[in-house]
């Protein structure tokens, strides 16, 4: 099964590395705790999204949304 990648008309990158900083969490121990939930990341690829340069996968938003203890409303934010 394919999963549905998300485009980021919306700055999800941006959005993810503000509540990311904001929490005091680094990009390695945001990929850690994903990994560890079974989420398919890797740092390059979290770079990659924060730079707006890879669509992310509702697999992978799901996971940084329960790990940063936010919202869908904070990650897909106008800001």
């Amino acid at each position: 099964m394919v999963e549905q990648k998300i485009k980021q008309d919306i700055c999800i990158g941006a959005n993810i590395r503000r509540i990311r900083k904001e929490n005091g969490v680094k990009q390695t121990e945001l990929v850690r705790l994903l990994q560890l939930n079974g989420i398919e990341m890797t740092r390059e690829s979290l770079v990659k999204i924060e730079r707006g340069a890879q669509h992310i996968q509702a697999s992978q938003l799901r996971g940084i949304r329960d790990a940063l203890k936010t919202s869908y409303d904070e990650l897909l934010a106008e800001k």
